[in-house]
């Protein structure tokens, strides 16, 4: 996709915007004013944004890279922010160079506060090597791997559906590596990234080319079209949305999130006897499930990736904690995957600070 295409950079705009918003909606009740808190899954997803652009950056600049290792080296950034005590293997980087934690985010005071719990991943930052799906750091099937991984989805245009699976269980591997949690995180990525193209959530899940070949990943896009069925039979009732997603597992966060949003068709998708609403009230429904926040930070991600930036109120973001933040991320990662903007081993930078902002390790 042109990195100059309104409506690509909309629909990954809203994919990000749409998990923070859902992360915050899903909290608890929103109230009347005053901000909007983001949720753990928002601070991790923003280090997987600027992790991507990094490991992209360090690709076009040394020729070579392992990307799961820079979005790990992203998360170790993290928690220094969080004054969360890691492996003391991980203090190297704050040995190497003037200033660690380094980068776009550092500055980020609201990336200082603890906004949640997130114990697998904690768990993983305290051993001394990185996890993955060969050596994995702990057993987790919780959500976590797959909220953060979401703008992985963005990749799509630039990575065959094969490849993107790949990278995503490697990247939710790195914390979670109970199978059915990356193999989710690979499942959520795929949908995703069809939703930034697709013109509905059907057109989305449905079998057909530009689909990974991995079959533990092809079961799980199979659920999801049952998932879907059976919202165009039962929308909107909570207690079908309690059954599909029971709890805070990856698998639930993605299931509930597709029953969530194929309850809620976008103009002109309308299924009788659903109408079209405004698609904050599809986040306070998807809250409504035993662990909301997942659920509704799923929601928000692919109805934002189908129905671009513009289905979320101003008035919402304007209020959400590290919304300025995600918009910035957002935009620089299609800048990052379209444009270059940092040059190359042989090419002249478009953004002198892009390397300040972005430096590739």
């Amino acid at each position: 996709m042109s990195g100059g295409d309104d409506a690509w950079v909309g629909r990954v705009r809203g994919l990000v915007l749409g998990l923070a918003l859902g992360d915050s909606v899903g909290r608890g009740a929103v109230p009347p004013a005053g901000p909007l808190l983001a949720g753990v899954s928002t601070q991790l997803a923003a280090f997987t944004i600027e992790g991507v652009i990094r490991a992209w950056v360090r690709g076009e600049h040394r020729g070579i890279c392992h990307p799961p290792s820079v979005i790990w080296h992203a998360y170790c950034r993290w928690a220094a922010l969080q004054g969360i005590e890691t492996h003391e293997r991980h203090r190297r980087w704050a040995a190497g160079t003037a200033r660690w934690p380094d980068g776009r985010l550092a500055d980020v005071p609201e990336l200082r506060e603890r906004r949640g719990s997130a114990p697998a991943t904690v768990r993983a930052l305290n051993r001394p090597e990185q996890g993955g799906i060969e050596r994995p750091s702990t057993q987790s099937r919780g959500c976590h791997a797959l909220t953060r991984s979401l703008p992985l989805a963005v990749l799509s245009g630039n990575v065959a559906p094969d490849a993107l699976a790949e990278f995503a269980q490697d990247v939710a591997a790195l914390t979670h590596g109970d199978p059915g949690a990356y193999r989710t995180t690979a499942a959520a990525a795929i949908l995703a990234g069809r939703c930034l193209t697709a013109g509905s959530l059907a057109d989305a899940v449905a079998s057909g080319p530009g689909l990974p070949r991995l079959p533990e990943v092809s079961e799980i896009l199979d659920e999801a079209r049952t998932v879907c069925a059976a919202a165009r039979q039962e929308p909107r009732d909570r207690a079908r949305l309690a059954a599909i997603a029971p709890d805070a597992t990856a698998l639930s966060a993605l299931s509930g999130g597709l029953y969530v949003a194929a309850s809620w068709p976008g103009p002109g998708e309308a299924v009788d006897p659903v109408d079209p609403v405004d698609a904050v009230d599809a986040l306070a429904f998807a809250a409504t499930a035993p662990h909301g926040q997942s659920v509704a930070a799923v929601t928000g991600a692919l109805l934002g990736a189908l129905h671009g930036a513009g289905v979320w109120p101003d008035g919402l973001l304007n209020r959400l904690e590290l919304g300025a933040i995600m918009d910035t991320l957002a935009r620089d990662l299609v800048a990052q995957l379209t444009e270059s903007p940092s040059g190359g081993a042989y090419g002249r930078p478009k953004d002198p600070t892009w390397l300040t902002r972005y430096p590739g390790w």
